[in-house]
Protein backbone atom coordinates (compact mmCIF):
# COMPACT_ATOMS: atom_id res chain seq x y z
CA UNK A 1 0.00 0.00 0.00
CA UNK A 2 0.97 3.45 -1.09
CA UNK A 3 0.35 5.91 1.82
CA UNK A 4 1.70 8.96 -0.41
CA UNK A 5 -1.91 8.27 -2.41
CA UNK A 6 -3.72 8.90 0.18
CA UNK A 7 -3.38 12.78 0.03
CA UNK A 8 -5.36 13.16 -3.15
CA UNK A 9 -7.72 10.03 -2.68
CA UNK A 10 -9.74 8.70 0.07
CA UNK A 11 -13.49 9.41 1.79
CA UNK A 12 -13.33 12.10 4.33
CA UNK A 13 -14.73 11.01 7.60
CA UNK A 14 -16.87 12.12 10.09
CA UNK A 15 -14.52 13.72 12.93
CA UNK A 16 -15.79 13.13 16.64
CA UNK A 17 -16.03 16.20 18.86
CA UNK A 18 -16.02 16.35 22.20
CA UNK A 19 -18.27 15.04 24.85
CA UNK A 20 -18.68 11.74 22.17
CA UNK A 21 -18.60 8.53 23.99
CA UNK A 22 -16.32 6.80 21.62
CA UNK A 23 -13.48 9.48 22.74
CA UNK A 24 -13.20 8.32 26.33
CA UNK A 25 -13.40 5.06 25.76
CA UNK A 26 -10.16 2.57 25.90
CA UNK A 27 -9.93 1.44 22.18
CA UNK A 28 -9.09 -2.32 21.52
CA UNK A 29 -6.21 -4.09 20.13
CA UNK A 30 -6.27 -4.30 16.43
CA UNK A 31 -5.68 -8.15 15.39
CA UNK A 32 -7.27 -8.53 11.39
CA UNK A 33 -5.09 -6.83 9.11
CA UNK A 34 -5.76 -6.88 5.40
CA UNK A 35 -7.51 -4.53 3.00
CA UNK A 36 -10.29 -3.02 5.77
CA UNK A 37 -7.90 -1.76 7.50
CA UNK A 38 -6.05 -0.42 4.25
CA UNK A 39 -9.13 1.37 3.68
CA UNK A 40 -9.98 2.38 6.96
CA UNK A 41 -6.01 4.22 6.86
CA UNK A 42 -6.15 5.59 3.78
CA UNK A 43 -9.14 7.16 4.70
CA UNK A 44 -8.08 8.56 7.92
CA UNK A 45 -5.05 9.92 6.02
CA UNK A 46 -7.16 11.81 3.66
CA UNK A 47 -9.24 13.14 6.28
CA UNK A 48 -6.38 14.26 8.12
CA UNK A 49 -5.08 16.08 5.11
CA UNK A 50 -8.22 17.84 4.39
CA UNK A 51 -9.23 18.40 8.14
CA UNK A 52 -6.38 20.00 8.19
CA UNK A 53 -4.41 18.55 10.90
CA UNK A 54 -0.86 16.78 11.45
CA UNK A 55 -2.59 13.13 13.60
CA UNK A 56 -5.82 11.63 13.75
CA UNK A 57 -6.35 8.65 15.66
CA UNK A 58 -9.11 5.94 15.27
CA UNK A 59 -11.44 7.15 17.83
CA UNK A 60 -11.97 10.21 16.32
CA UNK A 61 -13.48 8.51 13.22
CA UNK A 62 -15.53 6.80 15.35
CA UNK A 63 -13.79 3.65 15.25
CA UNK A 64 -12.33 2.25 18.90
CA UNK A 65 -9.11 0.20 17.72
CA UNK A 66 -5.82 1.26 18.71
CA UNK A 67 -4.72 3.30 15.23
CA UNK A 68 -3.48 6.44 14.38
CA UNK A 69 -1.88 8.07 11.64
CA UNK A 70 0.37 10.99 11.34
CA UNK A 71 2.48 13.32 9.15
CA UNK A 72 4.46 16.14 10.64
CA UNK A 73 6.49 17.09 7.80
CA UNK A 74 4.28 17.75 5.18
CA UNK A 75 3.24 21.50 4.28
CA UNK A 76 0.58 23.13 3.84
CA UNK A 77 0.12 26.41 1.96
CA UNK A 78 -3.62 28.58 0.60
CA UNK A 79 -2.55 29.94 -3.13
CA UNK A 80 -4.23 31.73 -5.71
CA UNK A 81 -4.49 29.61 -8.91
CA UNK A 82 -4.40 31.27 -12.20
CA UNK A 83 -7.97 31.55 -12.02
CA UNK A 84 -7.91 33.86 -9.44
CA UNK A 85 -9.54 31.19 -6.56
CA UNK A 86 -8.04 29.88 -3.99
CA UNK A 87 -6.78 26.35 -3.27
CA UNK A 88 -4.57 24.28 -1.14
CA UNK A 89 -1.73 22.94 -1.85
CA UNK A 90 0.24 20.37 -0.15
CA UNK A 91 3.51 19.14 -0.84
CA UNK A 92 6.31 16.86 1.39
CA UNK A 93 4.50 14.33 2.62
CA UNK A 94 5.83 11.61 5.07
CA UNK A 95 2.65 9.34 6.49
CA UNK A 96 3.24 7.16 9.38
CA UNK A 97 0.65 4.61 10.78
CA UNK A 98 0.60 3.39 14.53
CA UNK A 99 -0.98 0.43 14.79
CA UNK A 100 -1.22 -0.96 18.40
CA UNK A 101 1.41 1.30 19.65
CA UNK A 102 3.18 1.03 23.46
CA UNK A 103 5.66 3.95 24.99
CA UNK A 104 8.02 2.08 26.07
CA UNK A 105 10.37 4.63 27.07
CA UNK A 106 10.38 8.49 27.92
CA UNK A 107 13.28 10.87 28.92
CA UNK A 108 13.15 14.56 29.53
CA UNK A 109 10.19 16.93 29.57
CA UNK A 110 8.76 19.78 27.07
CA UNK A 111 5.73 21.96 27.00
CA UNK A 112 3.92 22.74 23.31
CA UNK A 113 0.98 24.26 22.20
CA UNK A 114 -1.34 21.78 21.24
CA UNK A 115 -4.82 21.71 19.24
CA UNK A 116 -6.96 18.75 18.46
CA UNK A 117 -9.58 18.04 15.84
CA UNK A 118 -12.08 16.69 18.12
CA UNK A 119 -11.45 20.10 20.54
CA UNK A 120 -12.10 22.45 18.03
CA UNK A 121 -10.87 26.06 18.87
CA UNK A 122 -9.09 25.11 22.02
CA UNK A 123 -5.51 25.42 21.98
CA UNK A 124 -3.27 25.35 25.12
CA UNK A 125 -0.10 24.13 26.57
CA UNK A 126 0.68 20.56 27.59
CA UNK A 127 3.24 19.05 29.04
CA UNK A 128 4.68 16.14 27.51
CA UNK A 129 8.03 14.07 27.29
CA UNK A 130 10.65 15.28 24.83
CA UNK A 131 11.63 12.04 23.64
CA UNK A 132 10.28 8.65 23.65
CA UNK A 133 10.49 5.04 22.14
CA UNK A 134 7.50 3.31 20.88
CA UNK A 135 7.17 0.07 19.53
CA UNK A 136 3.98 -0.13 16.99
CA UNK A 137 2.85 -2.67 14.56
CA UNK A 138 2.82 -1.71 10.44
CA UNK A 139 0.13 -2.11 8.50
CA UNK A 140 1.41 -5.74 7.77
CA UNK A 141 1.36 -6.30 11.04
CA UNK A 142 5.29 -6.44 11.36
CA UNK A 143 5.92 -5.56 14.53
CA UNK A 144 8.20 -1.91 14.49
CA UNK A 145 9.88 0.13 17.00
CA UNK A 146 11.10 4.09 16.66
CA UNK A 147 13.13 6.71 19.11
CA UNK A 148 10.73 10.12 18.40
CA UNK A 149 11.80 13.69 19.57
CA UNK A 150 10.54 16.86 18.88
CA UNK A 151 7.29 17.38 17.12
CA UNK A 152 7.09 13.73 16.53
CA UNK A 153 7.14 12.81 20.07
CA UNK A 154 4.82 15.52 20.84
CA UNK A 155 1.94 14.22 18.16
CA UNK A 156 3.01 10.23 18.67
CA UNK A 157 1.55 11.08 22.70
CA UNK A 158 -0.94 13.19 21.98
CA UNK A 159 -2.62 10.56 19.32
CA UNK A 160 -1.80 7.69 21.89
CA UNK A 161 -3.92 9.38 24.12
CA UNK A 162 -6.70 9.04 22.53
CA UNK A 163 -6.54 5.41 22.08
CA UNK A 164 -6.88 5.34 26.05
CA UNK A 165 -9.51 7.92 26.07
CA UNK A 166 -8.17 10.97 27.17
CA UNK A 167 -8.29 14.49 25.41
CA UNK A 168 -5.56 16.92 25.59
CA UNK A 169 -8.09 18.78 27.82
CA UNK A 170 -7.40 16.06 30.02
CA UNK A 171 -3.83 17.00 30.50
CA UNK A 172 -4.61 20.79 31.76
CA UNK A 173 -5.85 21.99 35.36
CA UNK A 174 -8.36 21.44 36.82
CA UNK A 175 -10.26 25.18 35.79
CA UNK A 176 -9.14 25.37 32.68
CA UNK A 177 -10.59 21.68 31.46
CA UNK A 178 -13.34 22.49 33.67
CA UNK A 179 -13.53 25.63 31.64
CA UNK A 180 -13.34 23.89 28.33
CA UNK A 181 -15.56 21.15 28.76
CA UNK A 182 -18.44 23.20 30.04
CA UNK A 183 -17.90 25.97 27.18
CA UNK A 184 -18.28 22.67 24.99
CA UNK A 185 -20.65 21.30 26.22
CA UNK A 186 -22.73 24.57 26.10
CA UNK A 187 -21.65 25.06 22.51
CA UNK A 188 -22.73 21.84 21.93
CA UNK A 189 -26.64 22.20 22.92
CA UNK A 190 -27.19 25.32 20.80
Amino acid sequence: MNLENYKLKGDKLPIFTYPDAVLSQVATPVTSFGVELEKLVGNMLFTMYHAPGIGLAAPQVGESIRLFVLDVDYDREVITNSSGEEEVRMTGYAPMVFINPVITGTSGQTFFEEGCLSVPGVYEEVKRFETIHVKFQNLQGEFQEITADDMLAICIQHENDHLDGILFIERLSNLKKNFYKKKMAKERGR
